[in-house]
Order: C-alpha cells, then sequence, then structure tokens
C-alpha cells in the first residue's frame, strides 16, 4: 500500500519519528533497523515546501514574496522558524569573510598596521 510523505507528517502530528525499514522502490530490496530521518524530513511538509522553494528561487526573499504572497519580514520570520527546527549550529560571520590569509590582511589594513599599498601587494 502506497502512501504520500503528506498522509504520513499529517498522522505523525508534528511529533518526532524514528525509521525502522526502508524499501528500494520497484525491488524486492528492505533493510531493516534504527535510521534517524534527515533534519528536512522532521519538518512539517508546509515548511518543507517553504524550505524547497526558497532553495528553488536562489534564496531570494524578493521572489518568495511575490511567490508566497507575503511580506518580507513573513518570509524572514518562516526562515527563521526553519532553521530553528533543524537545529542547525548559528554561524557568525565577520566582516572580512574569505580565506584566513585574506581575512588577517584585511584585518591589520582596518587596524592600520597594513597601508593600502602594502595590503596590495601582500594579496598578490
Amino acid at each position: 500500500m502506497k502512501h504520500s510523505w503528506q498522509s504520513l507528517m499529517n498522522l505523525l502530528g508534528g511529533k518526532a519519528f524514528r525509521i525502522e525499514r526502508v524499501r528500494i522502490a520497484d525491488s524486492d530490496i528492505a533493510v531493516e533497523g534504527d535510521f534517524t530521518p534527515p533534519p528536512l524530513a522532521c519538518l512539517s511538509v508546509d515548511d518543507q515546501m517553504f524550505a524547497a522553494a526558497f532553495l528553488a528561487s536562489h534564496g531570494s526573499i524578493k521572489k518568495m514574496e511575490l511567490l508566497f504572497g507575503i511580506s518580507y519580514p513573513t518570509v524572514k520570520n518562516r526562515l527563521n522558524h526553519i532553521v530553528s527546527r533543524l537545529d542547525v549550529p548559528k554561524v557568525e560571520v565577520g566582516p572580512y569573510v574569505g580565506c584566513g590569509f585574506t581575512k588577517e590582511i584585511l584585518e591589520k589594513l582596518d587596524r592600520g598596521e597594513l597601508s593600502f599599498d602594502e595590503a596590495m601587494e601582500e594579496l598578490k
């Protein structure tokens, strides 16, 4: 008997779940064990669809506003909600993103330890 993923998620009602058996489609091969579902699979169907749409829109909040007919703050709030459900570590990004060497040079330039010309020379 086939069931949709959405039916399963509705049945679970947001409760945590484990996977004990997986069958390869169009095959008699099945694997039994105790498997933890991937984090995205634990989201509600609505949140999964929203995350998929965000990825399909290449992270464009403007496209998400148009697609769902919602405001910028609402898109941000939904994304923040989804991220909080994924238990993903928060990454703090400083003012200089890139390889450590480049960051070091830019920080020295920012502190006045290098002149612009010296920094450009080191970046070569």
